[in-house]
């Protein structure tokens, strides 16, 4: 046995015997390298955190780098796949294991129930949300932390070079599903606790924490939580800011700080043709097929340069001005860097970069997704679906409304439906989430911004992206706060893709980042 195993195995019991009250906030022992976190029995007094206190913290980071990629090891290991229900045991075990740490760290935590989602007519639980806080010193700004704690699916057999969820070092980089996106990130806050918690300093803001996991599908039943229950029950009412780690730099070398997302709308098309699937050999020829009409319907979406043919779904989009076109000019993107990261062979709008920025921030874009019910196994396999489930979205900008995109692109199918003439049933269906913009001029931002210049000594690069985080309009709405934006992960994470990873040094250096961010967040005026 060795003596790491002993020193768990003792905080464990000790943990155990020793009833803590939830609301104490003790300053915890961590031992250099330790496993886990642990809280002591002895409550030590804290000093004020000053510029003179950042550098032992970030010293402390150092010191401490192997057990911080241990956790996330440990984190990348629990197959937290929110979008198949056979891995809804393993998203309930991922939010408990969460809600360990947090405790270990001193926050007071509770699991809020948010419910049941309907899959295949049976009712399946949903993962419950954990809510936590951490210090309530009314002198203090207080800070409302968002992650996520699921990932989408990943299999070896996908080409991914290890084990999806076995977190692998390899060439300074994290190998492992949730690495970036978003175990990595959530952790960093972890970290940073822990880190002004084992250099005796204070932290300088009071922290509160919203963690979920199901992100990656829709935030099923967070919304409800967060308006109908958290807000009335005055959770918000201490907030001063909103901060979220879920997105990442525009390119590999400069940080970037992000004021705003597109939005989604995701679109379910079924079209059936028979009540089970059937065998070409014996029945092709006589049936008409629903493969051939989804085929036929997703090629009626976009063309091949990505312009989306859904008619006047450019009408709401708000006109390029000069002063924005400007802007383009001076963010850091290497348009040909981008291009090789990906192994794309060409990039579209003939990779000029302002017009790719554009094109990936504030104009919207339609991809296709996937067939469900289609054979997609390797080898022959001659059925024909019986039933096929064509999965696409349209990501949105400012100035589009969700229900008015639905509405176009609903008139558009039904049309191309009817030009169709297939015998077949069709329908759609669609959830969506709104664009999301902030001003970056706000007192936040610039805290962040001398957070990150501190860290990385250049300034970042205030940017949109292309992706969406729906809960972020919630954030805002419920708190009625400032919300920020503050990537850990570098631009060719592959979040969402075969080999995602964090680069160790975005891990290290972002838990710093977090670091300094709260302390600048802290001397901003309550």
């Amino acid at each position: 046995m060795t003596s790491l195993t002993l020193i768990n195995r003792a905080t464990c019991i000790f943990n155990t015997l020793i009833k803590l009250p939830a609301t104490k906030q003790l300053v915890p022992f961590f031992p250099a390298y330790h496993q886990h976190y642990s809280v002591s029995s002895k409550q030590v007094s804290a000093k004020m955190a000053t510029e003179k206190t950042l550098p032992e913290i970030f010293k402390y980071v150092d010191q401490n780098k192997d057990s911080y990629k241990q956790l996330l090891k440990e984190a990348v290991a629990i197959p937290s796949v929110s979008c198949d229900v056979k891995y809804r045991a393993d998203c309930i075990r991922m939010v408990h294991w969460m809600q360990d740490k947090l405790k270990e760290v001193g926050a007071s935590t509770e699991l809020r129930d948010v419910g049941f989602q309907t899959i295949d007519g049976k009712d399946v639980q949903l993962p419950p949300v954990l809510v936590g806080v951490l210090g309530n010193d009314p002198k203090k700004n207080t800070v409302c932390i968002y992650g996520h704690l699921d990932v989408q699916p990943a299999l070896k057999s996908d080409g991914w070079e290890t084990e999806p969820f076995e977190l692998v070092e390899r060439n300074e980089k994290l190998y492992g599903r949730g690495s970036t996106d978003d175990k990595g990130p959530v952790l960093g806050w972890l970290h940073t606790i822990n880190a002004y918690k084992g250099t005796g300093a204070e932290l300088p803001v009071n922290l509160k924490f919203i963690f979920e996991c199901m992100e990656e599908s829709g935030s099923e039943g967070l919304d409800s939580l967060l308006m109908d229950k958290l807000k009335p029950e005055g959770f918000f009412d201490s907030v001063d800011y909103v901060c979220i780690s879920d997105n990442y730099w525009l390119g590999t070398t400069k940080p970037c700080i992000t004021y705003g997302l597109r939005g989604i709308s995701y679109y379910f098309l079924e079209v059936e043709c028979a009540k089970m699937d059937l065998h070409s050999g014996v029945y092709g020829g006589t049936v008409h097929e629903a493969m051939s009409d989804l085929i036929y319907l997703m090629n009626t979406l976009v063309d091949k340069d990505g312009k989306i043919l859904v008619t006047d779904i450019y009408k709401s989009v708000a006109p390029l001005t000069e002063t924005e076109t400007k802007l383009y000019t001076t963010i850091d993107f290497d348009p040909e860097a981008y291009r090789k990261t990906i192994g794309a062979y060409k990039l579209a709008h003939n990779g000029v970069k302002e017009q790719l920025l554009m094109h990936r921030w504030r104009y919207p874009s339609l991809s296709l997704h996937g067939i469900e019910g289609a054979a997609f196994q390797p080898g022959a396999k001659t059925v024909v679906p019986g039933k096929v489930i064509g999965k696409f979205s349209v990501r949105l900008v400012p100035n589009q409304e969700p229900e008015e995109v639905e509405k176009l692109v609903f008139d558009y199918i039904n049309k191309k439906w009817a030009e169709r003439g297939s015998p077949n049933k069709m329908s759609i269906t669609a959830q969506s989430g709104r664009a999301w913009t902030e001003n970056p001029d706000h007192p936040h931002y610039q805290a962040a911004a001398r957070a990150t210049k501190l860290i990385y000594q250049t300034d970042p690069d205030m940017s949109r992206e292309g992706g969406s985080i729906p809960v972020t309009i919630t954030l805002q709405e419920a708190s009625g706060k400032n919300v920020l934006l503050l990537p850990m992960g570098a631009g060719d994470d592959m979040a969402h893709s075969q080999n995602e990873k964090i680069n160790v040094r975005n891990y290290i250096e972002g838990i710093k980042l977090f670091a300094a961010y709260l302390f600048e967040v802290g001397k901003l005026p309550k």
